[in-house]
């Protein structure tokens, strides 16, 4: 559980250059992430171009992030894998949670930037980059070395848990 409460947003990233071997190890995370019947309905791209990350970043309000990290992967559905229909957008959301702790416990900063499900920028996404019709761009993330540390706090909320039926706070 300490990489789960370790993990923050990073929103500033030193240009230090991330391995291959780190890239690796943070998409062979996200293959193992459960999926729906182990349909593994996902595609990566990864992007170190530094006009690609330019393009990138012109996403959508908060992608400007994608600019200013050495690395950045595009998480995409793959609609022809499916096999339980719907479930992609849950596939790749686990995908990216793997990502975003693995990145963590190589000391990396991480940043999830949402695209799905974002009509205009999975279209902008998909014209730029010139996807095919079965491949929905899902979220970019970035990933680098933390330029800023945000202090860990916490988040449990005993409010935000009923038992056996809804709004019930105690166990009896």
């Amino acid at each position: 559980m300490d990489i789960i409460r370790e993990r923050r947003s990073i929103r500033k990233f030193k240009t230090t250059d991330i391995s291959q071997e780190d890239v690796h190890s943070i998409l062979d995370a996200a293959m193992h992430a459960p999926s729906a019947g182990n349909q593994r309905p996902w595609h990566f791209i990864v992007f170190r171009n530094e006009e690609t990350k330019k393009m990138l970043a012109q996403t959508g309000p908060n992608a400007r992030f994608a600019a200013e990290c050495p690395v950045v992967i595009l998480v995409c559905g793959d609609t022809s894998r499916e096999t339980h229909k719907g479930y992609w957008p849950v596939d790749c959301a686990a995908a990216v949670q793997n990502m975003l702790l693995e990145a963590t416990a190589r000391g990396l900063g991480s940043l999830w930037l949402g695209v799905y499900p974002r009509q205009e920028r999975i279209d902008y996404l998909s014209q730029n980059l010139q996807l095919p019709k079965h491949i929905v761009p899902f979220a970019l993330v970035c990933f680098g070395y933390a330029a800023d540390h945000p202090s860990k706090r916490g988040f449990y909320d005993p409010a935000l848990v009923s038992f056996e039926r809804w709004n019930k706070q105690t166990i009896q």
